[in-house]
Parts: structure tokens; C-alpha cells; sequence
């Protein structure tokens, strides 16, 4: 997998790191269709993602700027996985919201 493009700063990230319970039922198709709504959302920029074989993930996705953020977090089919994953999926989680003011890749983009 290769790191997000991302386009050259500022934008906002938002990461959201979470240890999962044993309840993998529904699991892997929310988390698909969530990336889908996600790359459909307004704003949107692109996505880096890892999990453990223990269950601890990070999820790292790049937002053009804070209203974008706020409105995923308010989408209808969003809420309804984030309340799943309380309920069901996550044993904890933590999100952090950032703004990023640098940002270099290697190799350098060809743009």
C-alpha cells in the first residue's frame, strides 16, 4: 500500500486509532463502505490505514479543511457505524484532529 497523495499543505488529517473487540460480524463490510462514503465526501483527500494482528489499528485520513471533518462526522450512514462500533467492534478508541503545515514523501511527487 502506498501513502495517500496528498495535495501540498495546509489540510487537515484526522487520526483514529482503536483496539477491537472479538466481534467481527458486519465488521469489514461497515469498514468498506465507510471508505467509499468517505471518498465521495466533499472535501475528501485520501486515506492511510494499518492494523495489527493484537487488533490495534490507525486510520489516517486528509481533509481539505475543518467543515469537511464535521460534516463526515455528521453523515447519516457514518453515525450509524459509529454507533455500532461503540456498541460492537471497538474496545477503545481515540480520534485526533490536526492541521498539517509541512509535508514531504520520498520519493518527491512528479507534479
Amino acid at each position: 500500500m502506498s501513502p495517500a497523495d496528498t495535495p501540498p499543505p495546509p489540510y487537515y488529517l484526522v487520526v483514529f486509532t482503536s483496539t477491537r473487540t472479538d466481534d467481527d460480524h458486519g465488521y469489514a463490510t461497515t469498514a468498506r463502505r465507510m471508505l467509499e462514503l468517505a471518498a465521495a465526501q466533499p472535501g475528501f483527500l485520501g486515506v492511510d490505514s494499518a492494523r495489527d494482528p493484537a487488533g490495534v489499528g490507525i486510520t489516517v485520513s486528509y481533509w481539505r479543511d475543518e467543515e469537511s471533518i464535521v460534516a463526515w462526522r455528521r453523515h447519516v450512514e457514518h453515525l450509524i457505524a459509529q454507533a455500532d462500533g461503540r456498541a460492537r467492534w471497538y474496545a477503545s478508541f481515540a480520534v485526533h484532529v490536526a492541521r498539517v503545515e509541512r509535508a514531504y514523501r520520498f520519493p518527491p511527487p512528479t507534479r
